[in-house]
């Protein structure tokens, strides 16, 4: 008898996925949420800073009466570490289409002594009731075929430390942003990719503020490694995303005083523009 065939790995679902398990909050009281930060999110021994604003905006997305986050921004106080974390909510406004509430993150240091990490305030409304009307001069991002574009797991690893959230990414990059993996960085600042995650769980937006934010830094193609930490990040969710992977691209105009900012925008399979981003991070020079 031939031998039989494997069946293909069941795809994840929104929610139910590592992605949604990974940022469930859990409610102890009205506006207080505990969460245990997961260490499969982090680079560099620090977790990452997308992962975190979606952690913050599920807790967000509970407390308020709109589902999904339109703008979201969040200062990133100090580092985030995998364990235990609080998040304490406060709704600042509800309105009939928007609502606006802010949320801070929280963790204990070595004496027991609670300190913040992020503190973010966002406006939240409901995607679906938004008009179909589309007026832009955007243009959808072009990348390379899949096949021709490379992964983590094509290459060394080039930056020390943990790098376990690549194992929960779908994430291939153009050859053309990848210079700095060959130690020929192009100087240009860009970064771009397809990006999903790996258990093939579609986006929403919720995991659209993971993607804003889920790439190498472009410091990288800039000639500077290492730790590039977020200090601020703004996030627009434009629509909900279709199914299908998503193209991230990401660029860099300015880096002066050892900050440089990032501006991203996500397409999904349908060519619409699903999320905006800047971010201010800071380098580590010399």
């Amino acid at each position: 008898m031939p031998e039989a065939a494997t069946a293909p790995a069941a795809r994840a679902t929104i929610g139910d996925s590592e992605f949604d398990r990974d940022t469930a909050v859990t409610l102890r009281e009205p506006g207080v949420y505990d969460i245990d930060l997961s260490a499969g999110w982090t680079i560099i021994n620090a977790v990452n800073g997308g992962y975190l604003l979606a952690v913050l905006g599920r807790a967000l997305a509970d407390a308020l009466p709109h589902p999904d986050p339109f703008t979201i921004s969040a200062h990133y106080l100090t580092a985030s570490q995998p364990g235990p974390a609080v998040i304490r909510t406060d709704v600042v406004r509800t309105g009939r289409s928007l609502s606006t509430g802010q949320a801070s993150l929280f963790q204990y240091d070595d004496e027991g002594r609670e300190v913040e990490r992020i503190r973010v305030l966002a406006s939240y409304g409901d995607l679906d009731a938004l008009p179909d009307d589309v007026r832009t001069s955007a243009e959808p991002l072009v990348l390379p075929p899949m096949n021709q574009c490379l992964g983590p797991q094509d290459g060394p690893a080039p930056v020390p430390g943990s790098s376990a959230i690549t194992d929960r990414l779908m994430l291939k990059l153009d050859p053309a942003t990848l210079g700095w993996a060959l130690g020929s960085p192009s100087g240009k600042g860009e970064m771009r990719a397809w990006f999903g995650l790996a258990d093939g769980r579609d986006a929403d937006p919720l995991s659209l503020l993971l993607a804003v934010d889920a790439l190498p830094p472009t410091a990288f193609e800039l000639g500077i490694a290492g730790w590039v930490p977020t200090v601020e990040l703004t996030v627009h969710v434009r629509s909900r995303p279709a199914p299908g992977p998503l193209r991230v691209s990401i660029t860099t105009r300015n880096l002066a005083g050892g900050f440089l900012e990032e501006d991203a925008e996500v397409w999904d399979s349908a060519d619409r523009l699903v999320a905006q981003s800047r971010q201010l991070a800071r380098v580590r020079l010399g």
